[in-house]
């Protein structure tokens, strides 16, 4: 049977950092894959998740199973990093969370339980939208929508184009939202948008599907969450899919939640229930050892603020790392990048040709998507100045 198999092409982004790592020219510039490096091009253990992994080590007595539900403490420490411990939704308890295999399995949860919720619901993703969305969503048997988001024109978030086109939402649609650090283009609603928007999903009757995978990356912790909160307050239902991978730096460990909120208790254990069939189906019980961590460093006041810390020093970087490209992009080619600068996260379009990246691919070294977006956390002080060259050279 498995030689009638034809052979599906490789993933985009993977396939295309896989050249990046066999490319040995000296002077690489490898801008592909989202993932946090620092200066020295590691993506490093931060130095909370380390002390919590020291503790775990001289603590754990066992390798059983976790419960279905995941790491008792964070799964209780998750929601209130997103929706921030005093919010009424937890107050009232009217939000259940599970625990899952990454951002990418908290999706595939959230799509399996809305699907049973409303087999004929459309979900609107953005254009642009992170390329794996689609098939996590769609595996399931989700159709789908688009709304126009980003003006690759003007580099910036086309708004009026967004409301326009998310006007034909209907009654138990679900409106995918980047909850912030866009990924790919790094342009965010402000708070007076997300307001707009709460308001057309509050009479429309749809519901939003949040996907926060950089909470803390774009300004801090609490500001990053804005647009969540608030449509957590507004909404009587709401979908999170939230990742540790990348504000604690548990890429590898598969650490993210599923978080519900219901307009009830009883609602909310009833969502659970589907979480956990869908859990059962899918992959059985959770892994361990990143949940752990992240439930350690969450609860414990030390190591909580130890990571904040980092966190925070990591996204002065990424904005630092903002303001040098932008300037250094501005003199260079003499065209305007200050957009760079103004954009939040990991992510940027750089607006350039395929024909342009694929030179700079075979001349210069330098790897970046087809789409010229670039991972902004992969370059260092150094690469710079010579990505600024390399780009001025492509656009002359």
């Amino acid at each position: 049977m498995l030689a009638t198999l034809s052979r599906l092409p490789k993933d985009s982004i993977l396939g295309l950092a896989a050249l990046a790592r066999a490319d040995e020219r000296p002077n690489k510039i490898d801008l592909t894959v989202g993932v946090y490096m620092d200066d020295k091009g590691l993506c490093p253990v931060m130095r909370a998740v380390q002390e919590a992994q020291q503790q775990l080590v001289q603590a754990e007595v066992s390798k059983a199973y976790l419960p279905p539900q995941g790491d008792p403490t964070f799964v209780a420490e998750m929601p209130k990093l997103v929706l921030g411990a005093g919010h009424r939704a937890l107050i009232e308890t009217r939000t259940a969370t599970i625990q899952t295999p990454g951002g990418c399995g908290a999706l595939r949860i959230a799509s399996e339980v809305l699907a049973v919720a409303n087999p004929s619901a459309n979900v609107w993703l953005p254009n642009p939208t992170w390329p794996v969305h689609e098939p996590l969503l769609g595996s399931v048997g989700l159709k789908f929508e688009r709304y126009e988001y980003y003006d690759y024109a003007t580099h910036s978030l086309n708004f009026e184009r967004m409301m326009q086109d998310l006007q034909g939402v209907k009654a138990g649609d679900a409106v995918l939202l980047h909850g912030c650090c866009h990924n790919p283009c790094g342009a965010d609603l402000n708070a007076e948008q997300w307001q707009i928007v709460a308001d057309l999903l509050l009479e429309r009757g749809a519901i939003p599907l949040i996907d926060i995978a950089y909470q803390g990356l774009g300004d801090d912790l609490e500001h990053d969450a804005l647009g969540v909160r608030m449509l957590a307050s507004q909404l009587p239902e709401v979908l999170i899919a939230a990742s540790c991978s990348k504000n604690l730096g548990l890429y590898r460990e598969r650490t993210g939640a599923t978080i519900f909120v219901t307009q009830s208790a009883e609602h909310a254990e009833t969502a659970l229930s589907q979480a956990l069939g869908a859990a059962r189906r899918l992959y059985s019980m959770p892994p361990a050892h990143g949940a752990i961590l992240a439930g350690k460093v969450l609860a414990d006041a030390h190591l909580n603020a130890m990571w904040q810390q980092e966190l925070q020093s990591m996204t002065q970087r990424i904005q630092g790392l903002r303001n040098q490209l932008s300037v250094a992009l501005s003199a260079a080619t003499d065209r305007d990048f200050s957009f760079v600068a103004q954009e939040k996260g990991m992510f940027s379009f750089l607006g350039l040709t395929p024909a342009q990246v694929l030179q700079l691919r075979e001349e210069q070294a330098v790897y970046m998507l087809d789409s010229s977006r670039i991972n902004v956390a992969g370059l260092k002080d150094v690469t710079v100045e010579p990505l600024a060259q390399a780009i001025a050279g492509v656009l002359r």
